[in-house]
């Protein structure tokens, strides 16, 4: 299968599979991510999926510089730091530098929940251990700022990230702008789909991150007894499920090998979907909420969890 592009409710292309470029770097030596990046660009991905918490920004800005790949010819997403939402327009603006680049494709509100601002501490915690989250601004009045950016020139789409039904439906109480993209934790284990029907009908695009859902779901019987079917790998067989269901993926690997597999997927029969759809728990695997149902500063029931 020819890896398909989407097309955004403002008429904007995006690639369908992103490379993800979360890393953790403080444990690994610099050069690593810089391996790590120039090993996806080899392998053909256009779209790059960062964030300003992520901390890879200036990496990806290197890596693309070298490759001298037309500006025009790439997809670049990024997200606003959630405790940046009184300096957005700066915020995005030191993005833009490390990029080496004009303007973004996407700009993401990371989370709905802002968080107190520290300078120097993006995680600030309360004496409980939970983060220090604050009403004011709301997701509302930083969208009101998004939607400014678009006559910038900085910023060809916006959207969101770890949004509900409960939470979208809060902002396009006020949006004059409908999102162009949810970016949530979706995998078999978590079909969400409420959610992306939803998002269907309002003309999002939902983005899976923690796509494959890791070994749990790789492991599942059903999807080894698909990639044997397809002769694909089981992530190949999860990443092709997402495509037939018309949403997007930024899948995450460190393997050369496996970021190729990556673009080269199976095109699945539609009862192998209805199959692999089933296999919801509802299961959240990369953001789990705490015993107490505490999620970033939230409680379950405030992100429409």
């Amino acid at each position: 299968m020819t890896i398909p592009s989407v097309t955004l409710n403002n008429g904007v292309q995006m690639p369908a599979i992103d490379s993800n470029c979360c890393l953790s770097l403080s444990p690994i030596r610099m050069t690593y991510p810089q391996c790590h990046l120039l090993h996806q660009q080899q392998a053909g991905y256009t779209h790059f999926d960062t964030a300003q918490m992520y901390g890879t920004e200036k990496h990806i800005g290197n890596i693309l510089k070298d490759a001298g790949i037309p500006r025009d010819k790439l997809f670049i997403t990024s997200k606003l730091l959630w405790n940046y939402h009184s300096l957005i327009e700066e915020s995005l603006d030191t993005t833009l530098k490390d990029l080496g680049t004009d303007y973004v494709d996407l700009f993401l509100i990371h989370w709905p929940q802002m968080v107190l601002y520290e300078e120097g501490n993006i995680r600030p915690r309360n004496p409980d251990g939970t983060l220090k989250v604050v009403e004011s601004p709301s997701f509302n009045d930083v969208w009101a700022v998004f939607e400014r950016l678009l006559d910038t020139g900085k910023v060809r789409s916006i959207g969101v990230s770890n949004f509900s039904i409960k939470t979208l439906e809060e902002l396009l109480k006020t949006a004059k702008v409908v999102p162009s993209v949810n970016q949530i934790e979706l995998h078999p284990y978590l079909a969400q789909t409420e959610l992306v029907e939803y998002c269907k009908s309002k003309g999002i695009v939902v983005t899976a991150y923690a796509p494959t859902g890791y070994s749990q779901v790789l492991g599942d019987p059903l999807i080894v007894e698909l990639a044997a079917k397809y002769k694909a790998s089981p992530a190949q067989v999860v990443l092709a499920w997402h495509l037939a269901r018309g949403t997007t993926a930024v899948p995450k690997s460190t393997s050369e090998a496996h970021q190729k597999e990556n673009l080269n997927l199976p095109t699945l029969d539609s009862e192998d979907v209805e199959r692999i759809t089933a296999l919801n728990k509802g299961l959240r695997i990369c953001n789990k909420p705490t015993e107490t149902g505490i999620i970033c500063g939230w409680s379950v029931e405030r992100m429409g969890w």
